[in-house]
């Protein structure tokens, strides 16, 4: 069964065909700068493809490249669009309307519309992504949205109530919801098949990493808590993102700098975190070459940031009321051996066990246990892979 996986963000539209029978990626690529100037890359499975500068104008535009890639040319995976069984779109935000994948129908897409503003950057060009899909290849084929925020609808009141009036709550839905669910359910699953227990055996703390970071305590299979709220603006200082602050913070800058609430907003999520701390960038890469050469507000965003995660560890152990494993995954937690080494330093007491060269070796898409021998806490690095957990739900939804 070939599933096309759709994950499209504000000016990107990236892409996976998927055999899922195997787990094979027949072919990958991504639509980049779509409304601006264009570029397309596209690239298969045996690392053939191509990349070219392309107009872009919209994300239907994109779409349409992209099939006419996986059918035509020499780069080409498949000999038609009627090998394509069905369509899986990555979509950030659910609200609580939707707590699991579901098939996409036109009612489904009008309740889509009350949840559409939860994350104003990802859900609209995902909508397009849907509507480009439908308009391409007919409604015959099937498409199944699949949300970030879907593993985190477990949560339990006391973990995603804010202290605000509950009126806003029952009038606005405002609560946490949390990010990167896919990616979470997916290496904790990974994880407990490593660890030889079933999912409900066990009590994990997962670390997605990157750009946009957050951490999930998952409890007996489910998610029990997660560090980013209402939007992906919460949780830990992140590449441009602030993470969690006292709000007194927002309003008194507001008022000194007379800014209005959409810029206060961009400030937040456009110039904060590392970048703002640091002044030199929003790539973890760039701050740690920045620190080694003795710069100091480049060591303050990363101490900052490596802190928050060690806090959290202990804070979700203790909610959890014990730990088996903690997990890093994405691009800085698969790749940054610094980081995890700061995390797990002086975790003794929690019966974590840190083996240094393990962990030196662990990078560049590699999974492995940085635990030594006889350890209590597995400490794992597993690459994730949010495409194959959409081709997955896909393929069960459609049968």
């Amino acid at each position: 069964m070939k599933i096309l996986v759709i994950n499209a963000g504000s000016s990107s539209l990236k892409y996976q065909l998927i055999n899922v029978e195997n787990k094979d990626v027949l072919a990958k690529g991504n639509c980049e700068r779509i409304g601006i100037d264009g570029r397309f890359k596209h690239k298969t499975g045996d690392g053939r493809g191509f990349e070219r500068e392309v107009a872009l104008p919209d994300h239907r535009a994109a779409f349409r490249l992209v099939i006419e890639a996986l059918t035509t040319g020499e780069f080409a995976v498949i000999g038609s669009t009627s090998e394509i069984d069905a369509v899986g779109h990555r979509i950030v935000h659910g609200g609580d309307k939707f707590t699991h994948s579901v098939l996409v129908t036109d009612e489904v897409l009008k309740e889509f519309q009350g949840v559409i503003n939860f994350a104003p950057l990802h859900n609209p060009p995902a909508l397009s992504g849907i509507e480009a899909c439908r308009e391409t290849l007919g409604k015959a084929v099937p498409n199944v949205m699949v949300f970030d925020t879907a593993f985190h609808q477990t949560m339990p009141p006391q973990a995603y109530i804010f202290g605000v009036p509950y009126k806003y709550y029952e009038q606005y839905r405002v609560r946490r919801y949390g990010a990167h669910g896919t990616s979470h359910r997916y290496v904790s699953l990974r994880c407990a098949e490593l660890l030889g227990k079933k999912p409900e055996e066990t009590k994990i703390v997962t670390c997605h990493l990157g750009n946009g970071s957050s951490i999930s305590a998952v409890d007996a299979g489910k998610c029990v808590d997660t560090s980013m709220g209402f939007t992906p603006l919460g949780g830990i200082i992140m590449g441009t993102r602030s993470g969690d602050l006292d709000p007194s913070v927002v309003t008194f800058i507001m008022e000194k700098e007379g800014i209005s609430p959409r810029d206060m907003e961009n400030l937040l999520n456009k110039e904060s975190g590392f970048i703002g701390i640091s002044g030199i960038s929003s790539d973890d890469r760039d701050l740690e070459e920045a620190t080694a050469k003795g710069i100091e507000r480049s060591k303050i965003a990363q101490d900052a940031q490596r802190y928050q995660i060690k806090k959290l560890v202990g804070a979700y152990s203790a909610a959890m009321g014990g730990l088996d494993a903690l997990v890093f995954t994405g691009g800085i937690g698969e790749n940054s051996s610094l980081l995890r080494a700061a995390v797990c330093e002086n975790m003794e007491y929690l019966g974590i066990t840190f083996d240094p060269a393990k962990n030196e070796e662990t990078i560049r898409g590699k999974e492995g246990d940085l635990s030594l021998p006889g350890g209590k806490v597995r400490v794992y690095v597993i690459p994730t892979n949010e495409e194959y957990m959409i081709a997955l739900d896909t393929k069960t939804l459609v049968g």
